[in-house]
């Protein structure tokens, strides 16, 4: 499916010029999240999944970074570039999960188990980063798990991610919160079922945010960087393909040989749909709107996410020095 701002291509063309040269003009680099529409992907210099969106943050040289994805990636953005300019094009662009955790809330949690380490999941706010020891995304959560010396893990906000991690993991203790991503938790099982019974030959790949029972019936669980791979490497030549709608676009321009579906027209991120072309212009011509952290909160969530970074390179034993 193709989401444009206007049923005109010429429109949307004079859109992408004005954004290219507005990009020049800025030194600006745009980067967009798998789930964003699909015009919105063909513009950006990075597309691709939370870890390597938070990576793609860290080593562009660009003074302007345009973050089309949601409040808490372009949170993550500033607070690992505090030199660079970084816009979010749409600040209601929020993120329901996110909400789902609060730091007042994870304080009271962290008192109840004194003992364990806090690992919090991307999608969460600067200030509970702040709270946490280190973050994770879809991609590394079971990674970053299995790199903690503590035996108990107080995993939130995705209680679905977690139990996931923890069927992963069996040797550590994972306390979850309960919360959950409105678009993923939009699969049910029996949607699962009738799309296999339609694509008999379709592989299943799932996030790990659906729910179990969704997850059980997935031939593959991966994040969306991962099912790039996958799909890339399979002989397969269909998928069903269980997560946000937004997917279909690369997944089809990187394998026009093979087809995907999804099991049910419910996967869609409305949050995630709010920035188009338009909003990308107006972001780049008048700077808007700059996302800032405190330096306070900046300085402890910066903390989180680096060593989150480091478990999944090459500086792994210096970040978790002190745990």
């Amino acid at each position: 499916m193709v989401y444009t701002e206007k049923n005109d291509i010429k429109y949307n063309d004079a859109l992408k010029k004005k954004i290219a040269k507005l990009k020049t003009k800025r030194n600006a680099c745009i980067i967009a999240h798998n789930y964003q529409r699909d015009e919105i992907q063909e513009i950006a210099d990075i597309s691709g999944d939370s870890l390597a969106l938070s990576q793609a943050a860290v080593r562009t040289d660009a003074d302007v970074i345009v973050f089309c994805g949601v409040q808490f990636m372009a949170e993550s953005a500033s607070i690992l570039n505090p030199d660079k300019i970084v816009l979010l094009p749409v600040k209601e662009a929020g993120c329901p999960l996110a909400d789902m955790i609060t730091p007042e809330k994870l304080r009271a949690r962290k008192e109840a188990y004194p003992e364990a380490a806090v690992v919090c999941y991307v999608n969460s706010s600067a200030e509970v980063k702040a709270e946490s020891d280190i973050a994770c995304t879809s991609s590394n959560a079971i990674e970053v798990v299995k790199s903690l010396p503590q035996r108990q893990v107080i995993f939130v906000p995705d209680r679905h991610l977690g139990r996931y991690v923890q069927l992963k993991v069996p040797e550590k203790e994972m306390i979850l919160w309960e919360g959950f991503c409105p678009t993923h938790i939009r699969v049910q099982e029996e949607d699962m079922i009738k799309a296999k019974s339609i694509y008999p030959n379709a592989d299943v790949i799932a996030h790990p945010e659906c729910k179990p029972e969704v997850l059980s019936l997935a031939d593959h669980i991966c994040s969306t960087g991962g099912m790039f791979k996958y799909v890339k490497q399979s002989h397969s030549k269909e998928f069903i393909i269980a997560t946000e709608s937004g997917m279909l676009y690369k997944l089809q321009k990187e394998n026009p040989d093979k087809k995907f579906y999804l099991p049910t027209p419910r996967l869609v991120c409305a949050n995630m749909k709010l920035i188009t072309l338009g909003w990308v212009a107006h972001s780049l011509e008048m700077l808007v709107y700059e996302i800032k952290v405190s330096d306070d909160v900046r300085e402890r969530a910066k903390v989180t996410l680096e060593r989150m970074l480091a478990v999944t390179g090459e500086k792994k034993e210096a970040a978790l020095a002190g745990y």
